[in-house]
């Protein structure tokens, strides 16, 4: 199958509409619209945390403006040492986009970008049971720790 022809574009303040559309992409990758979709902050919210050096969103979009991949991670701040860490939260790519190269050029961009940032490991998960993201993952990484991932609910009032 070939490649899919797209460009990558870091999201900014001004890209409100396109981070709506990634929202929707998650919604649907995911099948979780509840999460993407039912609860989305106001344009105030998303503009401030497109703005912030420490949130990278990175979308993958046709010449047409469709977005066909996306990519949100946080860069953390360590406290052991004097270093940053990047934390991927969320990678997705449309069904119809899927095995064509989309997701590995945007791991590669954001490893190109890393080194830019300096940072000293990008962290990426994937859900048991995803074989294909397991699969691209371990062809890219460098190792593979073993860990559980655990949510905690705080106590709220």
């Amino acid at each position: 199958m070939p490649s899919a022809p797209c460009k990558l574009r870091r999201l900014s303040g001004a890209d409100l509409p396109a981070m709506r559309g990634l929202l929707a992409l998650y919604a649907e990758a995911f099948e979780m619209p509840a999460e993407y979709l039912d609860k989305q902050p106001d344009d105030d919210w998303l503009g401030h945390l497109l703005q912030r050096p420490d949130f990278i969103s990175l979308i993958a979009e046709r010449e047409d403006g469709q977005i066909i991949g996306g990519l949100s991670a946080y860069l953390l701040q360590k406290f052991e040492q004097p270093r940053q860490e990047i934390f991927i939260y969320d990678l997705a790519v449309a069904e119809a986009w899927r095995r064509r190269g989309v997701a590995s050029q945007m791991l590669g961009w954001m490893c190109r970008e890393a080194d830019r940032l300096g940072a000293w490991v990008i962290i990426i998960e994937a859900e048991k049971g995803d074989e294909p993201a397991i699969q691209l993952y371990r062809k890219m990484a460098s190792s593979e720790e073993m860990a559980h991932h655990f949510n905690l609910t705080p106590q709220r009032g």
